[in-house]
């Protein structure tokens, strides 16, 4: 029974998971997850006749896929998507963070940030300023920021998008709102062989079809699991009643 209650428990942690997967799959850069579980071995503290010890589910944590999602267009100036591996640097009030979701803004002071108002750093960790009263932003596939000042034929640099990668995605810890933290002392280093694609955003890597499959798998997993628990109480209880009449 208590084997089956572990499996449950296992069950019941994927089925949120795969529910929070379907509720982002319009959610720009969201990468998919998937619970990582295994059994462990341990000897019962009671005689049952066998030292075989029992297998036991456990939870090891959960699985992140990075791998890039659909490109959309958008023709938004400010939407960038990266192809490759890496991220946008972000500064927010608890430190640098990073993300795939390149939905940008320019706020009142002139900032490229994010739908959050957090600021976008460039490729030395700095905001990028950008000046409303110049002509358009066009924006480079190396990430190179340029406008044309009022008055004049020739566009000027203003900045540089920052992107970086990590050796070890593993050490990325999801923070929410498409954010990720580094969890390690490993440092992101520079990402020059993405591209950085203006007008496009990176859609979420789910895949709908899939989670409903696993969805109805989590759920006959669990049905079953609760008619074993339920069939061995049943014979728990016939094996009392019986010893109760001969004695």
């Amino acid at each position: 029974m208590y084997v089956g209650l572990s499996r449950q428990m296992i069950l019941q942690r994927e089925l949120d998971i795969v529910a929070n997967n379907i509720a982002n799959a319009d959610t720009n850069g969201f990468k998919v997850e998937s619970l990582m579980s295994s059994t462990d071995a341990e000897t019962p503290k009671v005689r049952l006749g066998s030292s075989q010890p029992i297998q036991f589910a456990l939870d090891n944590g959960v699985a992140r896929d990075f791998t890039e999602g659909a490109m959309q267009p958008t023709g938004g100036p400010l939407d960038l998507a990266i192809s490759g591996q890496g991220f946008f640097q972000i500064s927010t009030a608890n430190g640098t963070r990073y993300t795939r979701d390149g939905r940008f803004a320019m706020d009142s002071q002139g900032r490229l940030v994010t739908q959050g108002g957090d600021p976008v750093l460039d490729a030395s960790g700095s905001p990028i300023t950008l000046n409303a009263a110049n002509g358009p932003v066009t924006i480079g596939r190396d990430g190179t920021i340029t406008q044309t000042p009022s008055g004049q034929a020739q566009s000027q640099v203003v900045g540089k998008i920052g992107v970086v990668r990590f050796d070890s995605l593993s050490d990325l810890s999801k923070e929410g709102a498409s954010l990720f933290v580094n969890t390690s002392n490993q440092q992101p280093q520079p990402a020059p062989d993405v591209s950085v694609n203006q007008g496009m955003l990176e859609a979420s890597n789910v895949k709908p079809v899939l989670q409903i499959t696993d969805l109805i798998r989590i759920q006959r997993a669990y049905e079953s699991m609760n008619q074993m628990i339920s069939n061995t109480n049943d014979l728990s209880k016939s094996a009392i009643q019986r010893l109760g009449t001969v004695q």
